[in-house]
């Protein structure tokens, strides 16, 4: 088994982040690994494995509410699923995305919206898409003391608008807009940014100027650290994968495959056996207490 490297077994925190941009040139082994997690027993695996950022992404809509993209999921149900997610987590800091429709509608009311995913689920940050039109809602969450991870580049809420999930700053003029969306985010103060499907050059390019962390999905290898949907990760999607996402395993073939083998123990008569059977007198254990049978 092989042994995980960690940066230490302390709470990471949006300043350590920035603190490892500044030091990475002496220390390249700084990069920051994130994570999408949706619910309790991921967010737990992935924080054991030494994770260092937890992402409540958006996603939700479609790797688990089976929606075709991320714009249905409400915010009671992304504060839902990162209440979950927090109660998983020791050491990852825990990152939650705020849903389209909850910070377009005015200043105060994404506030509160934010607030409520600091209050209610314990969320230690939250994440906005969008570049120089976010300036003052960012500026304005971390005024009020909530760390903010930006996101630039392919922002999926903003698929009708794009025309698409494509590779976004492929002309001239494009990649300069794409520079200053990310120097905006900066400038608000975000502590780090999301570049979703950049090229590489560009996405190195913007790491380079940038204080602050770039956290890279489909942006080449150059970022300050990478970020994958943990679905994509295990095999547990039920479309095809983009170009950027590396399956690590198949659990899906693993899940159908035990699936079947229960449906067919039932059936044959083969489950339960006496062994996984109660007798009178013994003790019943459950997860969190302990009966007696009677």
């Amino acid at each position: 088994m092989s042994v995980v490297p960690r940066q230490g077994d302390g709470k990471i925190t949006a300043p350590e982040l920035l603190q490892r941009k500044s030091s990475a040139a002496d220390s390249p082994s700084q990069k920051i690994v994130c994570l999408t997690a949706y619910d309790y027993p991921t967010s737990r695996l992935a924080d054991e494995a030494g994770v260092d950022v937890i992402l409540v992404g958006d996603s939700l809509a479609m790797v688990v509410l089976g929606y075709d993209t991320t714009l249905p999921v409400t915010l009671d149900e992304m504060v839902h699923h990162t209440r979950a997610v927090r109660r998983g987590t020791r050491r990852a800091l825990v990152v939650a995305d705020m849903p389209y429709g909850s910070y377009h509608a005015g200043i105060d009311e994404s506030l509160r919206n934010a607030v409520r995913f600091v209050k209610e689920a314990g969320a230690e940050a939250v994440k906005v898409e969008g570049g120089e039109r976010r300036l003052e809602l960012i500026a304005r969450l971390t005024e009020a003391e909530i760390p903010v991870m930006g996101h630039v580049g392919l922002t999926p809420q903003s698929l009708h608008a794009l025309g698409g999930y494509r590779v976004q700053g492929k002309t001239a003029d494009a990649a300069e807009q794409l520079l200053r969306d990310a120097r905006a985010v900066e400038a608000a103060g975000a502590f780090a940014v999301v570049l979703e499907a950049v090229p590489r050059d560009l996405a190195a390019r913007i790491t380079r100027e940038l204080r602050i962390p770039t956290i890279g999905i489909g942006a080449g290898p150059d970022c300050d650290g990478q970020i994958l949907v943990v679905h994509d990760l295990l095999g547990l999607t039920f479309t095809q994968t983009p170009k950027f996402a590396r399956q690590y395993a198949n659990l899906g073939e693993t899940i159908s495959a035990a699936l079947r083998d229960y449906c067919s123990d039932v059936r044959s008569g083969n489950f339960p056996t006496d062994a996984e059977s109660y007798h009178s007198g013994q003790s019943v254990k459950t997860r969190k207490s302990i009966y007696i049978d009677c």
